[in-house]
């Protein structure tokens, strides 16, 4: 019997699709791909077989574009399958088309979805690339109250606030970040962030504190260009005006 337009579920698949799952997990991706391919062949309407086919492309072959089809051929047989419907959102923001990824993680959140940390995330993601940083800024909140005191998250509403002219609220959030973490693992994009928006603020004395304190605690392993803007915003606020 079908049960809301969904053939019922052979049991030997489960056993299969973990094979599938433990060669993804080892290494052997090409085996995974052939192994899923063919059950998604010889079960055409089994949305979960069609859901970890368009997942074994999409994330552990990285072909997203190629992984799209498999969620459309899932929500057209069932439009209301969530879980489908939040990995194709992130299919598309990862292909860049950011508006059509909003869309789909609307509809999501429309439903309620229990995964609202990674929805929160990855549509603020796509928010900021499509310019709407006020709406951006909402969700890296929303983000916030799922895990609360997570300095990238408040980095990155930092970073909304500061397209938004809102430069005091974005230097407490740098603040409060930088608060959160361990004296001697104090990240210096952090520091450097900070000091540029306090030179736009005006205060020189304070930028210069945080290019210091980030120089001081660069650390083997961060990225050169994040040294050079360090060294840069130390020489421009060391500048005589």
């Amino acid at each position: 019997m079908e049960h809301k337009g969904r053939t019922p579920w052979p049991p030997e698949l489960s056993g299969q699709l973990r094979e599938v799952d433990r060669l993804r997990r080892s290494g052997r991706y090409e085996q995974a791909l052939a192994r899923i391919r063919q059950l998604a062949e010889a079960h055409p309407t089994q949305l979960r077989v069609l859901l970890e086919m368009g997942l074994t492309l999409g994330i552990w072959g990285r072909a997203p574009a190629e992984a799209l089809p498999w969620f459309d051929r899932i929500l057209a047989m069932a439009p209301g399958h969530l879980t489908t419907r939040l990995h194709r959102a992130l299919t598309l923001a990862r292909l860049g088309r950011h508006a059509e990824a909003v869309a789909d993680f609307n509809t999501v959140e429309s439903v309620g979805h229990r995964r609202l940390l990674i929805l929160h995330v990855k549509r603020a993601e796509s928010l900021r690339a499509l310019d709407r940083h006020a709406e951006a800024e909402r969700d890296w909140t929303r983000a916030l109250a799922e895990d609360p005191g997570n300095p990238w998250l408040l980095q990155q509403r930092a970073q909304a606030r500061a397209q938004l002219g809102q430069l005091a609220e974005a230097i407490q959030d740098l603040t409060d970040a930088l608060a959160s973490e361990q004296e001697e693992s104090v990240d210096p994009e952090l520091l450097r962030d900070r000091g540029a928006l306090r030179a736009r603020l005006g205060d020189t004395a304070g930028a210069r504190a945080d290019f210091e304190a980030g120089l001081s605690c660069f650390r083997e392993g961060d990225p050169p260009e994040l040294l050079d803007s360090l060294r840069q915003g130390l020489q421009d606020t060391s500048s005589p005006r």
